[in-house]
């Protein structure tokens, strides 16, 4: 091939030719660029949102903070789904990118976290620690999987964190407000207004209002996304636990040579109760070896030589305590004479040692017999570790071999659960009595982490719980509730909403007479349905944050209106309808609460840090340049906001 382009260039036709064929390869390359352009992804990769510097943010790194984020709303509520959490995908992308900018930015201007510092970070974290209370790489990989992590999207995010922490922090640290701006404010905050409240209740037009089957049809059709139920799946689970290898004991012959590997634990050993002189002069030792022969007590032989009774008396000594304190030579001609027997005088490295064999006492143990039982536990369990490791080892790799979830299981006489359909919390519309048990937990994340037609998983449960097989039997998509499944709630909906439109009409023709300025009281008066009078409403402007929340929403409209005008304001539970009218504003004046301005002070000053970290964090962007993919991001959103997990 290259032989037919060297010929070709030696003519002019072919040198023609060759470079028509160059000029049509940069020609495609060019309309694909052109094509990116178009379609708002030059130089974007697929699957990449953004890209900011070298730094790329993908969607498969917001798909797993989204996970996170869902498995923290599950905890506050067990029905939480994607579709709940959609709201907030701006936000967590904006975290992303800006974790990705800073990054960009530190390595462009070579700031460099080091391994052994993140290393350190991830030793600290309370997840990673195992009983002992240090690091331990079960406890890490277990941790890892709860959180849907691999240790490079982990080490990523906390060099972000650390890398937010020393270079942004600095900046936004220590910013300061003038006296005379937090005086300002808390003089605000101190603003009094007085003007009239009058309710109109919803429930008060609730008599009466009894719906027909093709109300509650008609109803139900037009509030269809009202009524949509999660996404269900029906999960196969084998568990193997310790219980699933139950059978793996140890042998009589394992027993026995564990017993003969560590007798000196179970058996114990022969003690010799010891009189002892160590001398530098062999004749001495020679005369204390002499008088104790002729039957003189040890401690009368030695004392010529200057010994009392305590220095000669060693007690009971163990061959391995004596030789310690001797050598080997010496201790071994001592445990192998009698009771009573005189040994030496020996040479060593301390001297001349004259040894008195007071007493011998027999190993005090226990026997195999004895043992037996504590050897037999302490084997099982090791045993049924290492069986139910091997188990699993064999699963996985019959997954890894094509085996579907059923073959797998059998294979290893494993017992299958198949759970009822049940939502990504564990809960089942079907049998309200059914719940996934907690230990069970990483089966079910893993289950609802699958796609349909995926192969089986191992899940590792907690708490040395062993493992299990997850399989996705059937998976029910979302889709709105029957309506015989939910007809009382579809009914008291349709109540709720013909009251409400009964209670607006009414609080709106109340709002108008009194904007005309009929006063609160004779309108409410001419309502033609009873209810409650007008009443005074008076506070300062700071209580609207100290306020629940059937509160706060009149208390900001009397707030929001100039003197003498009026306004309706729905209750935000939707439980009826406000007309606020406000009479009378006294401004307020903080010289008289030194307290207040210092306070407004410091929570202005959190709120002029965070604006120089975000204006600090904009500038990164501006200098790392900041791409984003804007039909990639629209299309994640979508996927989210009608995902039913």
């Amino acid at each position: 091939m290259f032989a037919f382009f060297r010929r070709m260039s030696k003519s002019a036709v072919g040198t023609i030719i060759m470079v028509l064929f160059l000029l049509a390869i940069l020609g495609s390359f060019a309309l694909a660029d052109v094509a990116n352009v178009r379609s708002g992804t030059f130089g974007l990769r697929s699957g990449t949102l953004a890209k900011v510097g070298d730094e790329e943010v993908t969607d498969r790194e917001l798909d797993r903070a989204m996970q996170r984020l869902l498995q923290q709303a599950q905890q506050q509520n067990p029905g939480a789904t994607y579709a709940s959490i959609a709201g907030q995908i701006d936000k967590v992308l904006d975290e992303l990118i800006n974790q990705a900018t800073l990054l960009s930015f530190s390595a462009d201007h070579g700031f460099i976290l080091s391994k052994r510092l993140i290393d350190a970070q991830i030793a600290e974290l309370p997840q990673t620690r195992g009983l002992d209370g240090k690091f331990s790489q079960q406890s890490y990989n277990a941790f890892l999987q709860q959180q849907r992590l691999t240790d490079p999207e982990l080490r990523r995010l906390l060099g972000g964190a650390l890398t937010e922490r020393l270079v942004i922090a600095p900046a936004a640290s220590d910013a300061r407000v003038p006296i005379g701006m937090a005086r300002t404010y808390a003089s605000m905050l101190l603003e009094q207004r007085e003007g009239q409240l009058a309710l109109v209740p919803a429930d008060a037009f609730r008599a009466g209002l009894n719906p027909s089957a093709g109300d509650l049809q008609s109803f139900y059709a037009q509030n269809r996304q009202r009524y949509m139920v999660p996404e269900q799946r029906i999960l196969k689970i084998a568990k193997i636990g310790p219980d699933t290898v139950a059978s793996a004991a140890p042998t009589d012959a394992e027993i026995a040579a564990y017993y003969d590997a560590n007798r000196a634990t179970y058996a114990g050993s022969e003690t010799r109760v010891l009189s002892q002189a160590v001398v530098p002069d062999k004749r001495q030792a020679d005369g204390i070896a002499a008088r104790a022969r002729s039957g003189a007590t040890f401690a009368a032989a030695a004392a010529p030589a200057g010994f009392a009774a305590e220095d000669v008396s060693l007690g009971p000594q163990s061959r391995g305590q004596f030789a310690g304190a001797a050598n080997d030579a010496v201790a071994n001609t001592v445990f192998s004479a009698t009771k009573g027997a005189i040994i030496g005088p020996i040479r060593s490295d301390l001297g001349w040692h004259v040894i008195k064999v007071e007493d011998i006492r027999g190993a005090t143990g226990r026997t195999l017999a004895q043992a037996r039982g504590e050897i037999a536990a302490l084997l099982g369990t090791n045993k049924r570790k290492e069986a139910l490791a091997d188990l699993v080892t064999r699963v996985e790799d019959q997954v890894l071999d094509g085996a579907s979830f059923a073959e797998t299981a059998a294979a290893a006489k494993l017992a299958v659960t198949t759970t009822p359909a049940i939502n990504s919390a564990g809960a089942s519309r079907t049998d309200p009595n059914f719940r996934m048990p907690a230990e069970l937990q990483p089966a079910l994340q893993a289950g609802f982490a699958m796609e349909a037609g995926a192969d089986a998983e191992v899940a590792t449960l907690p708490n040395n719980a062993g493992y299990a097989l997850v399989a996705v039997d059937q998976i029910i998509e979302t889709a709105p509730a029957p309506l015989a499944q939910i007809t009382d709630r579809v009914r008291a909906d349709w109540i709720q909403r013909k009251a409400n439109d009964r209670a607006r009409g009414i609080a709106t023709d109340i709002a108008n007479k009194v904007a005309r300025g009929m006063p609160i009281d004779k309108a409410v008066a001419e309502a033609g349905v009873s209810l409650p009078p007008a009443q005074p409403i008076a506070a300062r402007r700071i209580q609207i944050s100290q306020a629940n929340d059937a509160a706060a929403a009149p208390l900001r409209m009397l707030f929001s209106l100039t003197q003498g005008r009026s306004r309706l304001v729905a209750d935000p539970k939707g439980r009826g309808f406000f007309i606020v009218k406000t009479d009378k504003i006294t401004p307020g004046n903080a010289l008289s609460s030194p307290l207040l301005i210092a306070q407004t002070q410091s929570e202005f000053q959190r709120a002029v840090g965070n604006e120089l970290a975000e204006q600090m964090a904009a500038a990164m962007k501006v200098d790392q340049g900041l791409e984003r993919n804007d039909k990639a991001i629209a299309a994640t959103k979508q996927r989210f906001s009608s995902a039913g997990q």
